[in-house]
């Protein structure tokens, strides 16, 4: 079966590990006292194409881990790829699939490569919260063109 010119296609090429980091600068100390963390999340992802229709994006995703003296106890980061071939899309829509659908396809992996550092760092599971990818779409976009975000 031959592919329509006008038809889109999207498809996960690979996923894989462009970057993995974990720090804890105060370890051992860090497993003395009470445990009642502050956990800050940065998260943000970029795109690239590698070829025409074929694309890579990466999440990257932070998580640092303070004590109630604002220490920072651990630092686990992840850059979270995939190339994804996507053709058949163009202007807001293959915007949105990149900007939007791909990293919600990587954050999972992204989540359970950060849940897995901060174990083998030997502090409790981290686990992080879904991600609503399309409100961060739309807020990216609106702050792009220069209107106010609205948060849903």
């Amino acid at each position: 079966m031959s592919e329509q010119p006008n038809e889109a296609t999207f498809a996960l090429q690979r996923i894989y590990v462009r970057d993995l980091s974990f720090e804890s600068p105060k370890a051992p100390n860090a497993f003395r006292g009470p445990w009642k963390p502050k956990v800050n999340l940065d998260l943000n992802s970029h795109h690239g194409e590698i070829e025409e229709g074929l694309y890579e994006v990466v999440l990257h995703l932070t998580a640092t881990t303070r004590n109630e003296e604002e220490e920072v106890l651990y630092l686990a980061e992840v850059q979270q790829a995939g190339v994804f071939l996507i053709r058949g899309l163009d202007g807001a829509m293959l915007d949105q699939t990149l900007g939007s659908f791909c990293p919600n396809v990587l954050f999972p992996y992204a989540r359970e490569a950060i849940d897995s550092l901060v174990t083998r760092g030997s502090f409790p599971p981290l686990m992080l919260a879904p991600v609503n990818f399309d409100a961060l779409y739309e807020q990216t976009r609106q702050q792009r063109n220069g209107q106010k975000p609205t948060i849903q």
